[in-house]
């Protein structure tokens, strides 16, 4: 992947240090130096995360159905209804990260019904599901309920693996929904280039069975592991930045809250695992028209309502070349391209400006 403008001059401007030094005492004592500058300052960076005082201590709202460990979380506010379906391998609270920071919470000011489907952490039972199970089944009666509550169809919204399920969702009972909101998510995931890749995470599969059939999941140590093999340098550029912050800035504590949420992952269970590692990842089922719920085939072109689409052009989870390959199959789709990363752009700094704006105004009509 050719590397960015930024990261250019990152790279030239290390390379004159390390010149320089070279000229000092040689190109060996040179970068020793300078990986024990950059050690160094991870370091910091790590104990200054573990030492931080804040932690999420937002209550959850009401819920108003639960399934096993699922729940349907009631976020209030008056008007246009919308149920928010998250992935399965992430916390929900992505959505309801902290005070300022939540998504659900400040749209449920602006004039919109909020409901989050709170998928919860895999029993034994949901250590059996299919997504056929999650969809067909959790998902399809969360959106009963919450065309019950509301009084009438609702807008389906779903981030990241979550739009898959959601979309799945709105082919299946389209009465009841009256828009797709899809937020970076995936479709065709050997677009632009993304194959090998793709195809190499799908390789993993055989050697994951032994872990998949003893418990049942895909561990989160593993998922993370997977997660960082996209980025292998961004774990600890992040860290060393966060070291140079003040502690006791809003930005800091943001840093802790979206950290915390991203070592808090959810084990994803076996057959969803093989489903999508080896159907989405290896065969990129979903654009071959060849990924079935309950045995009909997910066929964008099929939804006939309202569609949103939000691209993040700094993904490195979702390439946009991967969403994009979505929004072309859904007739007279709005297509937001949307000036952050995949993460940032539903709770980030800027989140409110990139994407909650937009979105509540989609949603309002």
């Amino acid at each position: 992947m050719p590397r960015s403008t930024a990261g250019q001059a990152e790279h030239a401007r290390i390379l004159r240090e390390l010149g320089a030094g070279a000229e000092a005492g040689g190109f060996a004592a040179a970068v020793w130096q300078r990986l024990a500058r950059e050690d160094a300052a991870l370091l910091r960076g790590i104990l200054a995360y573990r030492a931080h005082p804040w932690r999420r201590a937002m209550a959850d709202p009401p819920a108003l159905w639960s399934e096993g460990p699922a729940r349907l979380l009631d976020y209030g506010g008056e008007g246009p209804a919308a149920l928010f379906i998250p992935s399965l391998v992430n916390r929900a609270t992505v959505l309801d990260l902290m005070p300022g920071h939540s998504m659900l919470r400040w749209l449920a000011g602006q004039g919109l019904r909020v409901l989050l489907l709170d998928w919860g952490v895999p029993g034994a039972v949901e250590r059996g599901f299919t997504l056929t199970d999650w969809i067909a089944g959790r998902l399809e009666r969360a959106l009963e309920t919450s065309v019950a509550a509301t009084g009438g169809p609702v807008s389906l919204v779903g981030y990241c693996m979550g739009g898959l399920l959601a979309l799945a969702a709105a082919l299946r009972a389209p009465a009841r929904v009256c828009g797709l909101a899809l937020l970076a998510t995936p479709w065709d995931f050997h677009a632009g280039g993304a194959g090998p890749r793709a195809r190499a995470v799908a390789g993993l599969l055989p050697g994951l069975e032994p872990v998949l059939g003893t418990t049942g999941t895909l561990p989160v140590d593993l998922l993370q592991l997977l997660f960082a093999g996209l980025d292998p340098f961004g774990i600890a550029r992040k860290f060393r930045a966060f070291g140079r912050l003040d502690p006791a800035s809003p930005r800091a504590a943001h840093f802790v809250a979206l950290e915390d949420w991203l070592n808090d992952g959810i084990p994803l269970p076996a057959p969803v695992a093989r489903e999508c590692l080896g159907g989405w990842y290896g065969a990129s089922t979903p654009a071959a028209g060849a990924w079935r719920v309950a045995g009909a085939v997910v066929e964008p072109r099929a939804w006939r309502g309202p569609s949103f689409l939000a691209i993040p052009r700094g993904d490195r989870i979702v390439p946009p070349e991967s969403a994009r390959a979505l929004a072309a199959g859904l007739p007279g789709a709005e297509v937001l391209d949307v000036a952050a990363g995949h993460i940032g752009m539903a709770a980030g700094m800027k989140a409110e400006a990139v994407l909650w704006r937009p979105l509540r105004d989609w949603l309002r009509r």
